[in-house]
């Protein structure tokens, strides 16, 4: 059995890695879709922001499963394509409402928080634990925001 490095994955850590790259490529459609539905400026820009920063982070991650000759996940998922279309129905049921995106947002957080977590668990002292941490604190920094802006819209 050898050491597993980055440039030398397992095949589970790969299979965790491309989990990860859809949730992101997920997050980043989702939030740039949600910015779109919204007719608050301040919101729409954190949302393109959170999602930019969830497509780099999905790129990093595709680097490391290319490097170990594998293809990497280029794709989001049909749940989440569903959960998009949901959430375009609830904001014009809604007129845009921010309250309703932040509400579906915040879902989406917990979902990619939750995956973080399971990874991170699973692959505990691994190769790419390092990376996987740095993306975690990004990740929980983010969900943190939406939740923080969805409870302060529900108080108004």
């Amino acid at each position: 059995m050898s050491l597993e490095t980055k440039t030398n994955l397992n095949d589970v850590t790969i299979t965790k890695l491309q989990k990860l790259i859809q949730a992101n490529l997920d997050s980043y459609e989702g939030f740039h879709e949600a910015a779109e539905k919204l007719d608050h400026e301040q919101l729409s820009t954190l949302f393109r922001s959170i999602g930019n920063e969830r497509s780099a982070m999905a790129s990093e991650l595709q680097q490391y499963v290319e490097f170990n000759g594998e293809k990497a996940q280029d794709d989001g998922s049909v749940a989440a394509k569903m959960h998009r279309l949901w959430i375009d129905i609830r904001a014009k049921l809604n007129n845009g409402d921010p309250q309703v995106i932040l509400n579906e947002a915040e879902r989406g957080e917990d979902h990619i928080k939750e995956a973080y977590e399971e990874v991170l668990k699973e692959t505990a002292g691994g190769a790419m634990n390092d990376v996987l941490t740095a993306q975690y604190a990004k990740v929980k920094a983010g969900h943190d925001k939406i939740r923080d802006l969805r409870d302060a819209c529900k108080a108004n």
